[in-house]
């Protein structure tokens, strides 16, 4: 590992700290090296915006819908996990489509919403590996851009594959540290997001460390609609970070819509997107 990149809280400018990032000359793996003692800090309150009526639950499940889609091209009903569900517009889906849903979230004000919201059994707990550890075998363990967040991403990810029923699949979506935008925008980008990501991880890291675990790659890509949608994120809350001042802030944010427009082309060719979408399955006896 080599210095790569010092940047700030750019995203929610909680602290004033300098943050430093490492890179894997070889494989591009790159963390954070000087974490907070304490990063719950930096989970400022509003980071999890509760819907205030049955309309925001509404929408919210519909922003999520594509998520769904994905998850019964693989699998089509059973045992559903959702780790890092926030308030649970996923959750709520996955319930609709007829999946058996629990969820792990550390966040108590989410934890509370989707028990009372969805009926979802939630585990309230920061140690996701550990929770994952007492439940039973499962047909679908899904978590959406939860991978960067964790001190330790390769222990979940084992934890992910015992669990697992044979023909069972994990679904992981992640920010792509080939993405475009980072060459770009570098300590800007939004997907940097210190020091609350303290990893990014390139995909074929995180296909060899599945691999490695038993699993088999079934999908990787940056071009599913999920990931097609973070561009227009990146670009419109990556900008307003290159100056300090209110209006040109909001100005850029503007300007970000129509440069994800204009590079959309370029975008959404495999493998430069803002992020990527991973399915993984566990492959049944004999097979």
């Amino acid at each position: 590992m080599e210095p790569f990149l010092r940047t700030l809280d750019y995203n929610r400018g909680a602290g004033a700290e300098v943050f430093e990032y490492l890179r894997c000359v070889r494989c591009a793996f790159t963390t954070l090296a000087n974490v907070p003692a304490d990063v719950s800090k930096y989970y400022v309150p509003g980071y999890h915006l509760l819907p205030e009526n049955d309309a925001a639950v509404e929408a919210g499940v519909a922003h999520d819908k594509y998520k769904i889609d994905l998850v019964r091209q693989f699998v089509p009903t059973g045992r559903l996990l959702e780790i890092g569900p926030s308030w649970g517009a996923f959750c709520i889906l996955a319930e609709r489509a007829g999946f058996a849903v629990q969820a792990i979230e550390m966040d108590r004000a989410c934890c509370e919403f989707l028990e009372r919201r969805a009926g979802v059994r939630v585990i309230c707990r920061s140690d996701e590996a550990d929770a994952l550890n007492e439940l039973g075998p499962l047909d679908v363990i899904a978590a959406w851009h939860v991978m960067e967040h964790l001190k330790d991403p390769w222990r979940l990810l084992h934890a992910a594959a015992q669990r697992l029923a044979p023909g069972g699949v994990l679904v992981l979506a992640l920010p792509n540290p080939h993405a475009m935008q980072f060459k770009v925008l570098g300590r800007f980008w939004a997907h940097v997001d210190a020091p609350r990501h303290l990893h990014l991880i390139p995909p074929k890291v995180l296909q060899a460390r599945a691999e490695s675990e038993g699993l088999v790659q079934e999908l990787c890509t940056t071009r599913d609609f999920g990931s097609l949608r973070w561009n227009v994120f990146g670009w419109q809350h990556s900008l307003p970070h290159l100056t300090s001042r209110a209006f040109a802030k909001r100005i850029l944010r503007l300007a970000g819509r129509m440069v994800a427009w204009l590079l959309q082309p370029i975008e959404s060719r495999e493998g430069y997107g803002a992020a990527y979408t991973a399915v993984f399955r566990k492959p049944r006896p004999g097979k």
